[in-house]
């Protein structure tokens, strides 16, 4: 067995985990769904962390972690400052493509499809759920870009606490969020001597799925 996934690649002892074509769901977001709840009972640290990827106008890749803060037949959706990297390179070029890994499983989902912009109501009833410092944050610092120091952040930081004493803290006018409309999804379950079991879903024309098998 693979040193990389011999911690997560068994239930038990000499059981292996597996994933045939009977295994999964029609619905690729139904399937995600019952992975998800079972990176959850299986004590995944975070298993709403999702690398997220996303390119320039001329195709220049970028990628970074993000929180996964909901999915349904919608589609998957994060939030972000409107002016980092990430939201500049959406406003140029609408495709993302996301994978979510599940070390104590063995697993990992891939999606992409394009990226739309979340409502304003949607965004703001999601920011007033976050802690205040996290709010107090999203003011200070204005993401991915070049800034004079640690102190001046602290400063900025300070600023904002101090505009902003109560827990009403709104959001910035750079907040904002997205969802990602997947046209694919992959599922890949560990196996051993990287035999793994890797499964495709494409969007057809008329909405429905195509699913195939594919080389791991």
């Amino acid at each position: 067995m693979d040193p990389a996934i011999v911690a997560g690649v068994a239930d038990r002892a000499g059981d292996e985990r597996t994933l045939s074509r009977r295994d999964l769901h029609p619905d690729p977001v139904e399937q995600f769904r019952r992975w998800y709840r079972e990176a959850e009972a299986a004590g995944v640290a975070m298993p709403e962390a999702m690398a997220l990827a996303t390119a320039s106008r001329d195709g220049a890749p970028s990628v970074r972690h993000v929180i996964l803060r909901g999915f349904d037949e919608r589609g998957f959706v994060f939030y972000t400052d409107l002016g980092s990297r990430k939201a500049r390179e959406l406003a140029e070029n609408p495709w993302a493509a996301a994978v979510l890994y599940w070390r104590e499983l063995a697993r990992q989902v891939s999606l992409a499809g394009r990226a739309v912009p979340t409502s304003p109501e949607e965004s703001e009833a999601y920011f007033r759920t976050r802690p205040r410092e996290a709010r107090l944050a999203a003011w200070a610092s204005p993401q991915s870009a070049p800034i004079p120091g640690r102190r001046w952040l602290e400063a900025r930081y300070a600023e904002a606490d101090a505009r902003f004493p109560g827990e009403d803290v709104p959001p910035p006018p750079s907040w904002g969020g997205y969802r990602i409309l997947p046209d694919a999804f992959e599922f890949w379950q560990g196996r051993a001597h990287r035999l793994h079991d890797r499964f495709r879903y494409q969007r057809r024309p008329d909405g429905s799925w195509r699913i195939e098998r594919l080389g791991p």
